[in-house]
């Protein structure tokens, strides 16, 4: 016996918050996560699929209908649409991956389209995230990895209450060269101090 601890399945929730629905993916969604995941805004912090590739439409179908199912079914994270509350328009995608059970920690992750930015709705959406999963999974950390100079989402990891750890140092592939990353996590006592 190894010990070894199977990952449960992520629960398959929807968030709301005031602005935003976080729903799961669906194939409506496969043209809008490769108009947004391909914008160059996106593509310079998120090297997706993998560095040195253009990101394909092949490759939002594979995400929308395989890879984030799989990521909750496997455990790993929850993968979320973030769509326009009245409208349905799609903003971007949030999720938790890396999740480790037995620590019981996780890391969440966000891109938003060119229109979706600048509104605060990434800071929506990440505390929205964050608090489920400390809150209802009962979570004790969750962390956000920026590049260090990705001033746009090290914002969004302040005013969504995160606290700067430090930093990773040449942590991250991109589509050219390598990047530091900034390390932020939550914790349960941070929203206490909140008044959550």
């Amino acid at each position: 016996m190894t010990g070894a601890v199977e990952a449960p399945m992520m629960p398959s929730v929807v968030l709301q918050t005031e602005r935003l629905m976080l729903r799961a993916h669906t194939h409506d969604d496969i043209d809008a996560v490769y108009r947004g995941a391909s914008d160059p805004g996106v593509q310079r912090w998120l090297p997706m699929p993998r560095p040195g590739a253009d990101y394909t439409r092949a490759d939002a179908e594979q995400w929308c209908l395989v890879a984030a199912p799989q990521a909750r079914v496997g455990g790993d994270g929850q993968q979320w649409a973030a769509v326009d509350a009245v409208t349905g328009a799609y903003l971007g995608s949030i999720g938790l991956n890396r999740t480790m059970w037995r620590a019981r920690s996780t890391e969440v992750g966000y891109w938003l389209c060119p229109r979706a930015r600048g509104r605060g709705l990434a800071t929506e959406a990440v505390v929205a995230v964050s608090r489920w999963a400390l809150l209802d999974l009962e979570f004790e950390r969750v962390e956000l990895k920026a590049a260090t100079g990705n001033t746009a989402s090290r914002r969004v990891a302040e005013r969504s209450g995160f606290t700067y750890e430090g930093t990773e140092r040449n942590a991250m592939p991109l589509h050219e060269g390598r990047a530091d990353l900034a390390v932020y996590s939550l914790i349960p006592a941070d929203l206490q101090q909140a008044g959550v």
